[in-house]
């Protein structure tokens, strides 16, 4: 009788486990889908704006050999000596660019349009008393930054959302020789526009797919130029000013420095 019960127990059991085989399996839940995080890229176009402080330092030629009867009819030669247009003063504009991004490496133009408060805004000259006496009122000095703008390449190493890149090509600028007197600068033509080359480097970030903001230090060279002619001004008769120029009057190079912080928005994919 035992052997009879055992051996139900062991049938009952056996027909239930192969019942439960019988049953569908139940699924596991799908993992959940993560969209991934997308990588940055400097790639695209961008535009910003800048502002700094500039320190120039000019060699200009600042005497002046002026020849008998140039002044007045009767006025003798006699030399002018200009003052010292070494300056420095706040820098800022614009730039607007392109970067392309290969694996770590960025290769970029920019170009920029700056304000400038850079020296040629001092009117101190040593003249001759006989000038003086004949009302002659000396220019400003000459060779003094207003503006300027670059157009350069960009080369640098990316990581991630930092850029350090050097970055170099054309200059040009300029500034109005005279600064010494007023309303005379819309008659005569002496703005002192002058072409160079400058060289740089640069630390960029980041901080939003679209944002990014960074530090700039630009060496700019403007040559020398010849346009610089226009020495001052004589009273006429009507009570008016003529100008007065000197040929062949010359003006050295003209170096600065500009350390800017720079605010660009990138377009584009990331």
């Amino acid at each position: 009788m035992k052997k009879i019960l055992l051996a139900s127990v062991a049938l009952f059991g056996f027909a239930g486990a192969a019942s439960a085989a019988d049953l569908p399996v139940r699924a596991a839940p799908p993992a959940p889908i993560v969209a991934a995080v997308p990588i940055f890229t400097w790639t695209g176009f961008y535009v910003g704006v800048n502002a700094g402080y500039g320190w120039q330092d000019s060699n200009s030629n600042g005497t002046v050999f002026v020849p008998a009867g140039t002044v007045t009819p009767t006025a003798p030669a006699g030399t002018i000596v200009f003052g010292d247009n070494n300056g420095d003063g706040f820098v800022g504009g614009g730039q607007i660019g392109y970067n392309y991004q290969i694996g770590s490496f960025v290769l970029g133009i920019e170009a920029d349009l700056q304000w400038a408060d850079l020296g040629g805004s001092s009117g101190i000259a040593i003249v001759p008393p006989a000038y003086l006496a004949a009302g002659f009122v000396p220019a400003g000095t000459a060779g003094g930054i207003d503006w300027f703008g670059t157009v350069r390449a960009r080369a640098g190493v990316a990581f991630d959302r930092a850029l350090v890149y050097a970055t170099g090509g054309f200059a040009y600028g300029g500034a109005d020789d005279n600064n010494g007197f007023g309303g005379f600068n819309g008659f005569v033509n002496d703005d002192d526009v002058r072409t160079g080359w400058v060289l740089g480097a640069g630390f960029e970030y980041a901080f939003t797919n679209n944002l990014t903001a960074g530090i700039e230090g630009l060496w700019v060279s403007l040559d020398r130029s010849n346009n610089g002619a226009f020495i001052g001004t004589v009273p006429t008769i009507g009570g008016g000013a003529a100008p007065v120029y000197v040929a062949g009057r010359d003006e050295g190079d003209n170096d600065f420095f500009v350390a800017r912080a720079k605010l660009n928005f990138k377009f584009g994919t990331y």
